[in-house]
């Protein structure tokens, strides 16, 4: 029987890569979204043996919507050996702004309540069989906050430390905990970015990082490689470097700025 893996934010972005290299290394999906026909045409252009996906319909800032989705999958599929908590939002915010308080709560709603809510079906299943990988999507973006992405950075830290006390929890339970912290992807909401982004990875280069990653049961990794070594000189720098370093560079899109309202499926930093 193939090993299943259930990915969030598989209409579009990294959720499709992803989807598309677990599939090729022989895995079945379990492919969750808002936007299920957008997955459909995907399946359909990709060839996509019917017989190993199945589609469900989720919003994970909603916990009844992504626990339902989960049970649904558990009865049709089985239990997962793979879990991506993937979906998630990004989006630039003022904190003077009123109506950005708003865009933070789902940010949160989205990122952080989403991503617990999206591994709680699975865990007592997983930690019962003894074996499974839960593996949350992270993002450079989390190691420092940068300027006009107070939401996005908070968000994102918070999944680096959720999936660190995680794996703690489960450290001798058989059940990984994976954190992969992408760096630049191109996607369609990262192209509408205003600064450079170096090491701009496509969404199959990461996806062949992350099968590899996941599959060798990391406990973190930033992908590509080159973020991982500005990552670490980001947490060395003093506060003074830093702030002088970031001084002028462009704030990300906030939500009345161009198309950064639609979600995004996975990071965008």
């Amino acid at each position: 029987m193939p090993k299943l893996i259930f990915i969030t934010g598989a209409s579009s972005g990294i959720g499709q890569a992803l989807a598309l290299r677990f599939y090729e290394a022989g895995y079945g999906l379990a492919l969750v979204a808002r936007r299920t026909a957008e997955i459909q045409s995907w399946a359909d252009a990709h060839h996509i043996n019917p017989a190993r996906y199945r589609i469900y319909s989720a919003d994970v800032s909603d916990t009844d919507s992504i626990v339902a989705a989960a049970t649904a999958c558990l009865e049709a599929q089985g239990l997962p050996d793979v879990v991506v908590a993937n979906a998630g939002i990004s989006i630039g915010m003022d904190t003077a702004v009123r109506s950005d308080i708003e865009v933070m709560a789902q940010t949160f709603a989205t990122n952080n309540v989403g991503l617990a809510a999206t591994f709680h079906p699975f865990v007592e299943a997983m930690v019962q069989r003894g074996a499974g990988a839960l593996v949350g999507i992270g993002s450079v973006a989390g190691i420092r906050g940068l300027p006009g992405h107070g939401a996005y950075s908070a968000s994102k830290a918070a999944v680096i430390s959720f999936c660190e006390s995680l794996r703690g929890e489960l450290r001798s339970s058989g059940v990984k905990v994976v954190t992969l912290c992408p760096g630049y992807i191109d996607t369609p909401l990262t192209r509408q970015n205003r600064y450079a982004m170096p090491f701009l990875m496509q969404p199959a280069a990461f996806a062949d990082r992350a099968l590899a990653a996941i599959e060798a049961g990391d406990s973190y990794r930033v992908i590509p490689w080159q973020m991982g070594v500005v990552a670490k000189l980001l947490r060395l720098l003093p506060n003074a470097w830093f702030d002088r370093a970031l001084a002028g560079r462009p704030r990300k899109h906030r939500a009345n700025e161009g198309k950064a309202t639609e979600k995004q499926k996975g990071p965008g930093i």
